[in-house]
C-alpha cells in the first residue's frame, strides 16, 4: 500500500514558498524538490514541480510585478511571504488554476507559514494585480530584466557575446525544456523505437542532425516510455547527445569519463561502440552512485571512481586514455530551460572561479592522454570566457594541441569548437571543442 498523501491547496503553496525562499538564499532546485516532494500523491508532486520551477522560471518579471504592488518591500525574515507572493502572482499569470482558486490558497497559505497576519496583504496584492494586469505586464515588457526574466549581467553579457541572436536567445531561454530521447542504435533503430512509441499513443519527431535523438511532443513520465527499463532508450537533450559520437570512439579504446555524473554521457559512450574500457570518475560519491544507477539501467558497466579531475591520482589518474570526455564544472547558462533556478543562483563573480577550475582540469586531463590520442571539452554553458577563450588560451598553453574542426547542423562554427544556441525546441545550449595530442 503507497503512503503517499495528498496534500491541501494552501499547504502545496506553502511548501512551494519555502523551497523558493531556500533558492533565494543560494541553495538548488536538484537538492530541494525530491526532498520536498517525498510522499506526495504524483498529482501533487507534478504541482509542487510547476508552482516552484515556473516562479523560478519567471522569477525576475515576478518580483519586478511584486515590486509594483507593494508599498514597501518584504523584510529579509519574510522571505518566505515574499517568495509566496511571487508564488501567487506565477499562478495567475502563467498558469490555468482558476484565478479565485490561486488567490485564495495562496492568501490562506499564510497561515502554514506562521505568517497569519499577512493573509489579508496577500489576497489583497494578488486581486489588485488582477485589476491592473494589462497596466503591469506593459510596464514589465519595456523593463529588460523583467521581459526576459534575467539578472542585468546575463543580458548584458548575451548581448555582447552574441549581438545577432541575442534577443532570440533570452527568449529561448523562458520556453519549457523539450522532452528529448537518446536510443541505443547498438540495440534498436531511431524507427522501431518511434513505432513502440506510436503504440502506446506517444507522438516523437526525428531530430535533424542527432541520429540517435527523438523528440516527444509533450513530456510523459519515464514509466510510459516503452524499452526503457530495459535500457532501450534514455531521457537527454539532443545537444548533449552530440558528446559521445564527437569523440570518433573504436573498440577496445581505454577512454575516461572526467566529470562522469549524472552519467548520461557516461551510458552514451558505451552505447557508441562495444568493448570499450570506460573510467568514469566523479567528485561527488553521491552523484557518482547515479552513474552507477543509470549504467545499471542501461545493461552497461565501466570502472568507477570518486576523483578530482583537476588533480588524476592512481589508480585511474595513472593510466594514459585514448579519449577523455571533459565535460566540465560551468556556469551552466546553457541550460536554464531545465535548471530554471540558474538564473537565480548563478553570479557574475562565479565566472572567474569556474574559468580557473576548467584550466586546471584541461591541463591535468591533457597529461593522462597518449599521442594520437583526441580530449572532447564540453560546457553547458553559453559564455565565450568558458567556451572559445578557454579553448583559445589552452592552445596557446599546449603546443602538442591542435583543436579539429567540428560542423553542425545543429550549432554554430566558431574559431575553435561548435557552440550551440537554445533558440530551437530541440537543443539546450552547448559548447564542445574536439582537441588531437599531436604525434600520435
Amino acid at each position: 500500500m503507497s503512503d503517499a498523501r495528498s496534500a491541501n491547496g494552501a499547504a502545496l503553496r506553502a511548501t512551494a514558498a519555502r523551497v523558493l525562499a531556500r533558492v533565494m538564499e543560494g541553495r538548488s532546485l536538484s537538492d530541494l524538490l525530491p526532498e520536498a516532494r517525498r510522499g506526495l500523491i504524483s498529482r501533487d508532486q507534478a504541482l509542487l514541480a510547476e508552482l516552484v520551477q515556473g516562479t523560478c522560471r519567471w522569477f525576475h518579471r515576478l518580483d519586478f510585478l511584486a515590486d509594483m504592488l507593494l508599498e514597501r518591500p518584504f523584510k529579509a525574515r519574510d522571505r518566505e511571504l515574499q517568495a509566496l507572493l511571487l508564488v501567487g502572482l506565477y499562478q495567475l499569470t502563467f498558469t490555468r488554476i482558476p484565478p479565485h482558486a490561486a488567490v485564495n490558497e495562496t492568501a490562506q497559505a499564510t497561515r502554514r507559514l506562521h505568517r497569519r497576519w499577512a493573509a489579508g496583504l496577500v489576497n489583497a496584492v494578488l486581486r489588485r494585480f488582477q485589476r491592473e494586469r494589462a497596466r503591469l505586464e506593459e510596464a514589465a515588457l519595456r523593463e529588460p530584466t523583467a521581459r526576459y526574466s534575467q539578472p542585468a549581467w546575463f543580458i548584458e553579457a548575451m548581448q555582447r557575446s552574441w549581438p545577432d541572436q541575442a534577443d532570440a536567445i533570452l527568449s529561448g531561454l523562458l520556453e519549457r525544456p523539450p522532452f528529448i530521447l537518446r536510443v541505443d542504435l547498438q540495440r534498436t533503430t531511431r524507427e522501431e523505437q518511434a513505432a513502440r512509441l506510436a503504440r502506446v499513443g506517444i507522438a516523437c519527431r526525428p531530430v535533424q542532425g542527432v541520429p540517435s535523438a527523438l523528440r516527444l511532443d509533450r513530456a510523459v513520465p519515464v514509466s510510459r516510455l516503452p524499452g526503457f527499463d530495459q535500457g532501450l532508450v534514455s531521457v537527454q537533450d539532443a545537444g548533449a547527445q552530440l558528446a559521445a559520437p564527437l569523440l570518433d570512439l573504436r573498440p577496445g579504446m581505454r577512454v575516461l569519463d572526467a566529470c562522469a555524473a549524472p552519467g548520461g554521457k557516461t551510458g552514451h559512450l558505451l552505447e557508441q561502440a562495444p568493448d570499450l574500457s570506460l573510467v568514469a570518475v566523479d567528485a561527488d560519491p553521491v552523484r557518482l552512485e547515479r552513474v552507477e544507477e543509470n549504467l545499471a539501467r542501461l545493461g552497461r558497466s565501466a570502472e568507477l571512481w570518486v576523483g578530482d579531475a583537476a588533480n588524476p591520482a592512481p589508480p585511474w589518474g595513472g593510466r594514459r586514455y585514448h579519449r577523455i570526455l571533459a565535460d566540465v564544472p560551468c556556469t551552466a547558462t546553457g541550460v536554464m530551460r531545465r535548471h530554471p533556478d540558474i538564473r537565480l543562483l548563478r553570479r557574475p563573480q562565479d565566472l572567474s572561479e569556474l574559468v580557473e577550475r576548467q584550466r586546471r582540469i584541461l591541463d591535468a586531463l591533457w597529461r593522462l592522454l597518449l599521442p594520437g590520442g583526441k580530449l572532447l571539452y564540453a560546457t553547458c554553458s553559453l559564455l565565450p570566457e568558458e567556451n572559445e577563450a578557454q579553448v583559445s588560451a589552452f592552445l596557446a598553453r599546449q603546443q602538442d594541441a591542435r583543436a579539429l574542426p567540428l560542423v553542425g547542423p545543429p550549432g554554430l562554427a566558431t574559431g575553435h569548437g561548435l557552440q550551440l544556441l537554445p533558440l530551437t525546441r530541440e537543443t539546450d545550449g552547448f559548447y564542445y571543442a574536439l582537441l588531437e595530442k599531436k604525434g600520435g
